[in-house]
């Protein structure tokens, strides 16, 4: 992405594709959706732990108006699998989407607090 270009143009040019086989490539990924008009970037998520791909991919296009040409891809079969075609959203930072911090290890619910008991961080 270029300094000067938004996330959010990008995000506007983009679209994310679902149940994408895990031995797929970008330019198979390119081929199947070079009908729809030209191609700027091919980007298939891996896991950052084990490098393996995560199943899906964000394809962006030259021009925003060609994202409605590629919804019409949307459950169409791509390597023997039915892919999702989707409008990329912006992630807003700050979002909070149900999972990360809150509920979950080390949660205070009230009444009595031992201070430095246990295997605290020395509270």
């Amino acid at each position: 992405m270029e300094d000067d270009e938004a996330p959010a143009a990008v995000d506007a040019r983009s679209v994310y594709i679902g149940n994408v086989d895990y031995g797929a490539t970008p330019e198979e990924i390119q081929g199947h959706f070079q009908a729809c008009g030209t191609i700027n970037r091919v980007t298939i998520l891996c896991d950052k732990f084990s490098g393996h791909p995560k199943g899906y991919a964000y394809v962006e296009f030259a021009d925003p108006s060609i994202v409605q040409n590629a919804l019409v891809l949307n459950e169409s079969s791509f390597r023997g699998r039915i892919i999702t075609v989707r409008e990329k959203r912006t992630n807003v930072p700050g979002m909070n989407r149900g999972r990360g911090r809150g509920r979950g290890r080390g949660g205070f619910r009230g009444g009595f607090r031992a201070r430095g008991r246990g295997r605290g961080r020395g509270y």
